[in-house]
């Protein structure tokens, strides 16, 4: 499996997951309920964006850098973070509400651009057996994070 499709597979479920936060965002009734959906995001969030970084974007660091991207996707990171921080930080429900929906759209808007970007730009420069390769290591990372079951 090439590291793209792999990604790219992530997406979708990511996408059902910012789907289910737009709607049920708007009706949580308490700080909680936000925080343990910002949580959720935050956590899903940070080993996508662990293997996109390591076997995806740094391969292409050189490229992204020669069309001015790199530090854009760094700072849409940042974005994102930053309004996970505010939903878990704050004490007022309805900016809790506004931080987790900002933390979505921005989500969305950067898988987007990853889709319509990136994985085209992998898809063109590196080998396929390259894109083969990180996708195995990818696959074997997932396999090491998995819960054991008895």
């Amino acid at each position: 499996m090439k590291i793209t499709d792999a990604l790219l597979a992530e997406h979708t479920v990511f996408h059902q997951l910012f789907d289910y936060l737009e709607t049920a965002t708007p009706r949580c009734r308490t700080l909680a309920e936000i925080r343990n959906h910002a949580r959720l995001l935050e956590s899903m969030l940070e080993d996508h964006s662990k293997a996109e970084e390591e076997l995806l974007m740094a391969p292409l660091d050189h490229c992204l850098e020669q069309i001015g991207q790199r530090d854009l996707f760094h700072k849409e990171h940042e974005e994102i973070d930053g309004g996970l921080r505010r939903a878990l930080a704050t004490r007022d429900l309805r900016l809790a509400r506004k931080a987790l929906l900002t933390a979505v759209l921005a989500s969305r808007r950067h898988f987007d651009k990853e889709e319509r970007v990136i994985f085209p730009l992998a898809e063109k420069v590196l080998k396929a057996r390259t894109l083969n390769d990180l996708g195995e290591t990818w696959i074997l990372r997932r396999n090491k994070t998995k819960p054991r079951r008895n």
